[in-house]
């Protein structure tokens, strides 16, 4: 048996003062450095990122200029490849960091299952080749991509938990939300 961890697009743009800002996204940053100086023992780390094209709207994913983006299915432009926001956060321990996930290539796409390696691969192929079969996920927004991230997991056939203490939300009522449906698809909120 193998465990990795998921760090979910900790980034600039989604903690405080970034595009997408995140209350408690540079605190889940840290925490998640420090936890991996910590006790914790992985036998893989993967980190997601937005990597969002500079041009056009990345499939309807940003608001058309000139319109208001819902939130929901249409956002502010975010995540910009080649940008400072989407850096990982300084906070992170980027160096622990063994696989490097790209997601939102010219699309939407909120889940690190829907997104690429740097040398072009999947995310569930590379854990597959690795043996993992759980997987501890972390990051920013619990009800967005650490959702989304967490249920393609399950979807592989993974054994989930989520480090409630180490994840930041969009708003309380949705973030609750997300972790129900996590609990109810057999996640474990740790």
């Amino acid at each position: 048996m193998a465990r990795a961890l998921l760090i979910v697009d900790v980034q600039n743009d989604f903690v405080e003062g970034g595009a997408l800002g995140v209350d408690g996204g540079c605190a889940v940053s840290r925490g998640i450095s420090e936890h991996l100086r910590g006790a914790a023992r992985y036998d893989l780390v993967a980190a997601s990122r937005d990597w969002h094209d500079p041009d056009g709207d990345n499939g309807g994913h940003f608001a058309a200029p000139g319109s208001e983006p819902d939130f929901a299915t249409s956002w502010p432009p975010h995540c910009v490849r080649g940008t400072e926001g989407a850096e990982y956060h300084a906070a992170l321990d980027v160096d622990r960091i063994d696989v490097h996930v790209r997601k939102g290539m010219g699309e939407s796409a909120y889940s690190a299952f829907e997104g690429e390696t740097t040398d072009g691969r999947s995310l569930a192929d590379v854990l597959a080749d690795r043996g993992i079969d759980r997987i501890d996920v972390v990051g920013i927004a619990t009800d967005h991509c650490v959702r989304a991230s967490a249920l393609d997991a399950v979807r592989a056939g993974l054994r989930v938990r989520v480090l409630s203490d180490l994840v930041a939300g969009v708003a309380p009522e949705t973030t609750v939300a997300a972790l129900k449906e996590l609990a109810a698809a057999g996640v474990e909120i740790v």
